[in-house]
């Protein structure tokens, strides 16, 4: 009796209690609105914020909106009304949005696509596929913020930009907004009468509160599909989309003259052009393409100083690659963990540095190019109307050279070989979108020549499947997905993908493992199996396991940070939205996981619960804790065996005031402590936002933290026939500071400027070997070098070993130690004197500088830090939209 109630407890928890659910969940069946749109035959609306064209009378207005934050179900405190028309090319929107008070409502000046203050926006499923729609955003200043919504409702892609325009205009009973939506900016499928999902919503920023005219719980698990209808609209063709943007960049850079380098005489200047386009296929099928991209104008990726094997995920910023990026998004595990970054198309691949640096020689001089030039790329994405959703992305990038100098003769050396790089991602929705089922595939191919390039693999390809099935009104879900990669080389690329720090194959404990120098080709598998509840109640969970095989390999064009491994987790969350005591809302969550390697060894076992708030004077507060037990590290040791990691404890929190006010502050702190004292760090972050008028944002992000590793790796040794890991104690400080400018003077008219000055120390003692790298107890894992057998070489700057005590020198090492300083801006004027079409000046500065010292002295290293010579770069870059 007592295994049969848990086994109907435990199904339960998976399927969801039959015969106790159906009851919550006939109230949670919410009635679908629908609004009655025309098409107009005269003279359409003038897009001025009037509303006084009487054209607007042809239809009734669209009213009764529910408040879904913070009192869902509520009234709202101000009411709101819309109504749509339309004629054979747009649509039009007027939105009434009455206000009491007029004089408080936000009128917060931005650039485009961060429309805060007081905002209004319809949203609008013109493909009725319940899962996609279009965003129009705009907010009491007149700024835009539109956005593709996708996977219903859990993706936003913000760089979704449109041609649509808009106009708004304050009076004594709130405040209105007239657009005007092209259609050939929108998909659909032909047909003579369309059905689209539509949804009106608003915000008023004083007392944070959100409206819709189609109800939606905030605690609804999918969003899209739960849109109202929209009806009427009648015998209209979705033109093809024709849009070119021809682009010219003039660019001036300054630097450090060098004396006798022919290349760094102090300063450079380049024009350039390109094109970009925008084809409309068919109405709802789109191919974007560029041709000798510049992104000159992007922000440069942030500081830092990275000690451990693993590489780091810097996000995409290249307009051309964000857009639809969602699309081609095959993520392997959700999430924020580290798990989460593996991707099977990484588009950051596409562009990169060049992967070889040709060995210099006496006297020799190289230029080397920053990046590889993108020759063209494509993308066609849309969405049929039985449900087929594809994307398809092909991109060219060029054999890159070096120039070489030696005493005035010059040789060139290909640094990257001409490549191509495909990627394709199909899915198909089921039973209106809760099943759905998808594969996506990548190939990578390098027209190699050059004998000195066989570490690069010649082919690379990767593909997967997902399926996703929800049920119960979308609460209940499973997840599979099932991945695999191959790639093909000379034998020295193979071996290098088998040595590479993702798996390490030449471990002399990984016994299930076989390093073969003599393979031409590696293949390997992943995946994901997953299963929860999200939403529709205030509990929701979810659980599962991931894995990479030893030989699984994405980064070609893809992201996988390591290899050999599974994990298994289960996350279990508790959501209060509705406002009680001095609390809007509360979300608790506790989470458990453990990971193994493929030879059954466990990694890593720990849980964590966190707490966050949200409270009725708007302030927020949130703080966790994480514990860890003993695991072990297959990296620790670069290659050599397995070593034995310590557990600790981590803790973090925040706290946020009013984020409606001037000024606005944000703490945070991160705690952690090792078991015997293995490792401690702390960190203090404080983020000022400030705003003195409606149109400047000011924003400083100063941090600092102290991290002290007991176990900090140097080097990798050979001593007779033995190997010597060395490690040693790394006390190390860092300080840095965000600044983030924004001032915009009109919608269209703005000035940005981003800057991180970034300083880190680290000082390394007490050096260590590795003696019995899994032993039980921590301190007999290592044997620290007494001051006898140790010794410091300050003319060469290296570390002296005599290991067994005869005078002579065993090995060597360099001094580790680092003064790492970096600063990093862009100043950004950004003009769109008609839409689509843009002038950017910018101003890119850049200064890096290393020393040796390893102690932390701020005044020093910011001294030092200013001292540098800076790179600068002044870029003008002019882009013209042609509609064709």
């Amino acid at each position: 009796m007592r295994k049969a109630l848990l086994c109907w407890i435990l199904m339960s928890l998976v399927l969801g209690f039959p015969g106790l659910v159906t009851a919550k969940e006939k109230e949670n069946i919410i009635e679908r609105r629908t609004y009655q749109t025309k098409r107009i035959a005269g003279q359409a609306p003038v897009i001025d914020g009037a509303l006084d064209d009487s054209v607007w009378e042809s239809v009734d207005w669209g009213s009764g909106f529910i408040q879904v934050e913070p009192n869902a179900g509520q009234k709202p405190s101000q009411e709101t009304a819309f109504k749509i028309i339309y004629d054979e090319k747009n649509l039009y929107v007027a939105i009434r949005a009455f206000d009491t008070e007029p004089g408080k409502i936000e009128k917060r000046l931005s650039r485009r696509d961060n429309a805060n203050g007081d905002v209004v926006a319809i949203q609008i499923d013109s493909l009725c596929d319940r899962r996609t729609a279009f965003s129009f955003e705009i907010n009491a200043a007149g700024v835009k913020e539109d956005e593709l919504i996708t996977e219903n409702g859990m993706n936003f892609d913000a760089d979704w930009n449109p041609i649509w325009y808009t106009r708004t205009r304050i009076d004594d009973k709130g405040w209105t907004v007239e657009m005007k939506i092209p259609f050939d900016q929108l998909r659909f499928s032909k047909m003579a009468s369309h059905l689209w999902g539509l949804e009106v919503s608003r915000r008023i920023f004083r007392n944070d509160e959100a409206s819709r005219w189609q109800f939606i719980p905030v605690n609804t698990p999918g969003y899209v599909h739960l849109f109202g209808e929209l009806h009427g609209i009648d015998g209209i063709k979705g033109k093809r989309e024709a849009e070119l943007s021809p682009y010219t960049v003039g660019k001036y850079e300054t630097f450090e003259k060098e004396e006798g380098n022919p290349f760094a005489t102090g300063h450079a200047s380049a024009l350039t052009g390109g094109l970009d386009g925008k084809i409309g296929v068919a109405s709802n099928l789109t191919l974007d393409f560029t041709i000798n991209p510049d992104f000159g104008q992007v922000e440069a990726d942030p500081s830092e100083v990275n000690l451990s094997v693993f590489e780091t995920y810097f996000s995409e910023k290249r307009p051309f690659f964000i857009e639809g990026s969602n699309i081609l998004n095959f993520q392997l595990t959700s999430g924020d963990g580290g798990f989460s970054s593996d991707n099977l198309f990484y588009s950051r691949r596409i562009g990169r540095v060049p992967h070889y640096y040709p060995d210099l020689g006496d006297d020799e001089y190289a230029d080397f190019p920053d990046n590889t030039r993108i020759i063209g790329a494509f993308k066609l994405s849309g969405k049929t109307q039985t449900g087929l959703s594809i994307a398809i992305l092909d991109s060219i990038t060029a054999r890159e050279e070096a120039e070489i100098d030696f005493l005035g003769q010059r040789r060139f050396e290909t640094v990257e070989p001409f490549t191509n790089y495909f990627v394709m991602r199909l899915q198909k929705d089921y039973r209106a979108g809760d099943t759905r089922i998808g594969g996506m595939f990548t190939a990578t191919n390098r027209s190699i020549h050059q004998s000195y390039l066989d570490f690069l693999h010649r082919e690379a390809y990767t593909g997967g499947i997902d399926f996703v099935h929800n049920w119960k009104q979308k609460t209940y879900y499973v997840i599979f997905k099932a991945l695999f990669s191959h790639v093909r080389g000379t034998k020295e690329a193979i071996a290098e993908t088998q040595l590479s720090s993702r798996r390490y194959y030449q471990r002399p404990d990984a016994d299930y493992l076989d390093f073969d120098p003599n393979r031409s080709s590696l293949t390997g598998h992943g995946g994901t199996i997953s299963l929860g509840r999200e939403g529709t109640g205030h509990v929701m969970y979810s659980g599962g396991v991931t894995w990479r095989s030893p030989g699984f390999e994405l980064n070609d064009v893809g992201y996988l940070r390591s290899a050999d491994q599974i994990m298994q987790w289960f996350w279990l969350g508790y959501r209060i939205w509705k406002p009680f005591f001095i609390f809007r809302s509360i979300h608790l969550n506790a989470n458990q996981y453990q990971g193994w390697d493929f030879g059954k060894n466990r990694l890593f076992n720990g849980m964590n619960i966190n707490l966050n708030t949200y409270l009725k004077n708007y302030w927020s507060f949130g703080m966790g804790v994480e514990g860890s037990f003993r695991g072990l590290s297959n990296t620790e040791l670069r290659g050599g065996p397995a070593l034995a990691t310590p557990g600790g404890y981590f803790s973090w929190f925040f706290i946020g005031s009013d984020y409606r006010k001037k000024l606005n502050v944000e703490l945070s702190g991160h705690f952690q402590q090792g078991e015997k004292d293995s490792f401690s760090g702390k960190e203090i972050e404080v983020e000022f936002n400030y705003r003195p008028i409606q149109s400047l944002s000011i924003e400083l992000e100063p941090s600092i933290s102290w991290d002290q590793a007991e176990l900090q790796y140097v080097d990798t040794l050979d001593y007779g026939q033995d190997t010597r890991f060395l490690f040693a104690y790394l006390n190390q400080k860092t300080v840095a500071l965000e600044i983030r400018l924004d001032l915009s003077l009109t919608p269209d008219l703005s000035i940005q400027y981003y800057g991180q000055p970034f300083i880190s120390a680290g000082k390394y003692s007490r050096f260590k070997r590795i003696t019995e790298p899994r032993a039980k107890d921590y301190g007999n894992r290592f044997q620290v070098f007494p001051n006898d057998q140790v010794s410091y070489d300050a003319e060469n700057e290296i570390y002296n070993f005599d290991e067994d005590r005869d005078g002579a020198i065993d090995y060597s090492v360099a001094q580790p130690d680092f003064n790492f300083r970096q600063f990093r801006s862009n100043l950004v004027i950004r003009w769109e004197f008609k839409p689509g079409s843009t002038v950017y000046l910018v101003w890119s500065q850049g200064r890096t500088g290393i020393e040796s010292i390893g102690d932390f002295s701020f005044r020093r290293d910011w001294r030092s830090l200013f001292e540098v010579t800076p790179y600068n770069v002044f870029l003008v870059k002019f882009t013209y939209l042609f509609n064709l």
